[in-house]
């Protein structure tokens, strides 16, 4: 079985390539990633091959084709950063390489294929968010991704016979995303403030709400997705949002602290204020059933920060 990881030296990819790897042992793992936002460190217990490659290269798609007989392939490759305004950049990245990953597949492979869609399609649409609900993205990243996720719906009517799985992220955090910086959850970055005895910085007043998701709950929803003959676009989150006031409030208990918070304007026009995962049909198709809460999940994840050395 061959299977390739696109974008795996990323934050979510590489915790899918180490488990798979666990999972399947005799399984040819193949990574591509560009390293834009990806990190090397990520991958120093992976076993399989990687190319160092751009997806927007149509001249890799056909090397890939020509080179391997892929059964499946998560796509994870993709610009993450939600601030940034270069529209022709974002929709090229994350939609048309998407559509030349579709290509390839029909070409030469008849691959599975599994990919990253995102809770940002839905914008500020009421919670909680329906996969054929509201969809109304309020930045570029958000339009490319609902872009891709129609992309797959024009090829699934077009060759019924594919198997195209999209999963929308709502707000991933854990293990492997610290090369990220800022662009790490908001998870990380509170911890790592407070565990240096900094106090919490968070948009005025902090009841902004997110479907904080950890990190082994979505690796086992592209594992759910892979194992399933099934199609469609599924959303992937805990299922119930928590304030940013809350998450503090989990963080201090954990480390030991008792931080008052400073809050702040937001600077963003584009902000979403509130996500929630509706998983009717994720629970019911895919079998998905989130089994880490943000406490459970939180201090899973400091425990891995303090080993690390992080904090």
């Amino acid at each position: 079985m061959q299977i390739l990881i696109t974008g795996g030296a990323g934050f979510i990819g590489s915790n899918l390539a180490k488990e798979i790897q666990k999972r399947y042992p005799e399984a040819e793992i193949v990574i591509l990633d560009y390293f834009e936002s990806g990190n090397f460190k990520n991958l120093i217990d992976f076993q399989g091959e990687l190319i160092t490659g751009d997806i927007t290269d149509k001249n890799l798609w056909e090397y890939l084709g020509r080179l391997y007989n892929f059964d499946a392939v998560f796509h994870q490759a993709a610009i993450t950063d939600t601030t940034i305004t270069d529209q022709k950049k974002m929709t090229e990245v994350n939609t048309l390489a998407f559509k030349f990953l579709l290509e390839t597949s029909i070409k030469r492979w008849n691959a599975k294929i599994i990919y990253a869609s995102s809770a940002a399609v839905y914008g500020n649409c009421p919670a909680p968010m329906k996969e054929e609900g509201c969809l109304k993205p309020e930045n570029v990243y958000g339009f490319s991704k609902l872009m891709m996720d129609r992309v797959a719906q024009k090829y699934l009517k077009k060759f019924p016979q594919l198997q195209i799985i999209g999963l929308r992220y709502f707000n991933v955090y854990g293990p492997g995303e610290s090369h990220k910086g800022k662009f790490a959850s908001m998870v990380y970055q509170l911890a790592v403030k407070m565990a240096k005895g900094q106090k919490p910085r968070l948009f005025k007043w902090g009841e902004q709400k997110r479907d904080f998701v950890y990190i082994k709950d979505v690796v086992e929803a592209n594992l759910l997705a892979f194992e399933k003959q099934i199609s469609g676009i599924f959303n992937v989150g805990y299922g119930k949002a928590r304030s940013f006031n809350e998450l503090v409030a989990i963080l201090n208990k954990t480390l030991g602290t008792d931080y008052e918070i400073e809050y702040f304007d937001n600077p963003y026009s584009f902000y979403q204020n509130y996500t929630e995962a509706d998983l009717e049909k994720s629970r019911t198709l895919l079998g998905y059933s989130p089994k880490w809460s943000l406490e459970r999940g939180v201090e899973d994840y400091i425990n891995w920060m303090k080993k690390e050395g992080i904090i």
